[in-house]
């Protein structure tokens, strides 16, 4: 189990997860601290073993949000609090069981080696994967790529990251997008515009059957919907930002 750090945390945002969501938080326990989880409105009684859980680890932290909110707007939440208490970094992951908590040792290296990246995981699927989410994955990862000029994206949707907190805090107090579905491939996005340098680690993902307890809150029309959205809001950025992405591109400048 890793020392307690004090720059780097693991934050994990849950909302009707299920059963599911302690074994997630045991696994993200085994190989860091300290681990947050921020529940966000669930009402599916898994709050209080969490809490319950968390009288038991001193490493382990649970935040409760009264309403539902959405994804970004809990590791907004999050990121408020871990900015309070001086951590620099999150790794965000689900609470659902899809994301490798074996990977967070090295994830959290690789931000220790370059603090001024955001690590991304790109998923590696394996048969359980529906194919039509593989394939319309990759429409948002060529959007993404065509909106930051090819910075490097690996995949714009795997929630498997680390962040640095200021910058991403920076762009999300800066616009009222992001607060759902729509968080992880906007942030990247935007943090690329930040001239935050994407670093790339390949990382399995799990698609849990329900008899495995997973618990899948995805809705293809009305989360399609909100992804058409936030491309088109993106590109509108694209086009405003273009001649300084150019720059950067051909100069190899940051901002």
């Amino acid at each position: 189990m890793s020392a307690l750090s004090t720059s780097h945390l693991v934050l994990i945002p849950s909302y009707n997860p299920g059963a599911k969501v302690f074994e997630t938080v045991r696994a993200a326990r085994a190989q860091w601290a300290p681990v947050w989880v921020v529940v966000d409105g669930s009402t599916d009684g898994t709050t209080q073993t969490l809490l319950a859980m968390a009288v038991e680890d001193p490493a382990l932290r649970v935040l409760v949000l009264a309403e539902n909110s959405g994804k970004g707007a809990a590791v907004l939440h999050g990121l408020d609090e871990a900015a309070r208490l001086g951590f620099s970094h999150v790794l965000c992951m689900d609470s659902d069981g899809q994301h490798p908590a074996d990977l967070i040792p090295a994830f959290m290296a690789a931000s220790q080696q370059a603090p001024g990246a955001m690590v991304l995981g790109v998923p590696v699927f394996d048969a359980s994967a529906p194919a039509l989410r593989v394939k319309g994955r990759k429409i948002s990862n060529w959007w993404a790529n065509l909106e930051t000029l090819w910075s490097g994206i690996g995949d714009s949707l795997y929630g498997f990251r680390v962040y640095p907190v200021e910058p991403l805090r920076a762009v999300m107090r800066g616009q009222r997008w992001m607060r759902r579905f729509d968080f992880d491939p906007e942030a990247v996005v935007r943090l690329c515009w930040r001239g935050v340098r994407p670093l790339n680690l390949a990382a399995p993902v799990k698609y849990l059957s329900p008899a495995e307890g997973g618990v899948s809150h995805f809705n293809y029309w009305r989360d399609n919907r909100l992804l058409t959205w936030m491309h088109i809001r993106l590109m509108l950025g694209f086009v405003l930002r273009l001649p300084q992405l150019l720059f950067r591109k051909l100069t190899g400048t940051t901002p």
